[in-house]
């Protein structure tokens, strides 16, 4: 007998494994089993001609967050102190690794450093970004339409003496249009390349300032 050939709509069954991961509530509805739609922002940082031209490296740590934030799951706040997620839909990578990505990229596009890479590499680096995640969220607010949310608390390090050199939190947020959840992601796309860009320009100034400061470094 010959194998029996599947139409294209089906194959989104291949998905099925991924929908253990995505059990729990959801302000959607929808069945346990229904397919899940895969999101992946197009988040492209914009660098500033005005950022400083620094010649030292920089090494990025995985940013940290709690489980539920460092999770494919689309986290949607409905009203204040209640925390879900949207079912039937899911981020192609965990929150923490766009960002890392995001942040990565404008600082090597920018061509105002010399050198950037991830500290997983094992690269040998002067300055050290740590970042923590503490919001990745759709926020209601008691409105009818949600806001993208991101908020990151950003920690630069000088690696020779493992010095804080600067810290901040970064809040950026982005209301989307409807509610659905393809807007959503939309929304998350630009709040996600605009505070990728200011973490990287601060992160440049603070770095170069330091620099300046500690010649020796």
């Amino acid at each position: 007998m010959k194998p029996r050939a599947f139409p294209a709509p089906l194959r989104v069954l291949a998905l099925l494994p991924i929908m253990a991961m995505l059990a729990g509530c959801s302000i959607l509805g929808g069945k346990p089993r229904d397919p899940v739609t895969i999101y992946s922002p197009q988040a492209v940082a914009q660098s500033d001609p005005s950022w400083p031209q620094v010649d030292w490296q920089l090494a990025i740590a995985k940013p940290s967050a709690t489980r539920l934030i460092d999770s494919p799951r689309i986290a949607v706040r409905p009203v204040p102190g209640e925390l879900q997620v949207y079912r039937g839909s899911s981020w192609a990578q965990p929150p923490t690794d766009m960002i890392e990505a995001v942040v990565l990229r404008v600082l090597e596009d920018s061509g105002k450093i010399a050198g950037v890479g991830r500290v997983a590499t094992g690269m040998r680096s002067d300055y050290r970004l740590a970042m923590d995640v503490r919001r990745f969220e759709s926020d209601y607010r008691g409105g009818a339409l949600p806001v993208a949310t991101i908020e990151i608390s950003a920690t630069l390090l000088n690696n020779r003496d493992q010095r804080i050199v600067a810290r901040r939190t970064f809040l950026r947020e982005e209301a989307a249009a409807t509610n659905d959840v393809a807007t959503v992601t939309d929304a998350f796309g630009r709040a996600l390349a605009a505070v990728s860009g200011e973490i990287a320009g601060w992160t440049l100034a603070q770095g170069h300032g330091d620099a300046q400061t500690h010649p020796t470094l």
